[in-house]
Order: C-alpha cells, then structure tokens, then sequence
C-alpha cells in the first residue's frame, strides 16, 4: 500500500487539496496498476516561518516581495 506525504505551506484551501489528492492517487493507481483506495495520502501543513528555501524563511521572503 504507497503511503504519500505531502507536506505543504499551510494556508491552501480544502478544495485545493482534495484536487492534488485526486491526481496524486490516480498517477499512482494507473502506474502501480493498484486500486485507488489501497493509496493513502497525507498533508502536513507547514507554517511560513518553518519553511526554508536556502537560509531564508518563506515567511521572510514573502515579506522582502520575493515570492
């Protein structure tokens, strides 16, 4: 059974990760050739501040107008 962890900027809306759910279990099942309920799939929402790209937070890179 693929166990899938996505870990994720909190912040994005239920709809929004009910889509990337869809999609990640369907490549998943037809590639695997397994049925789609043997796949899990689990978000971790992580916060701006603990969110580094390089030595710099999200949450500062957002605030410097970088992203």
């Amino acid at each position: 059974m693929p166990f899938v962890t996505i870990e994720i900027l909190e912040g994005h809306s239920q709809e929004r990760k009910d889509e990337i759910s869809l999609r990640v279990t369907e490549a998943i099942a037809e590639v695997a050739q397994l049925p789609k309920q043997a796949i899990w799939v689990v978000f971790q929402d992580v916060g701006a501040d603990d969110w580094y790209v390089g030595a710099e937070t999200v949450a500062a890179m957002k605030k410097a107008g970088k992203l």
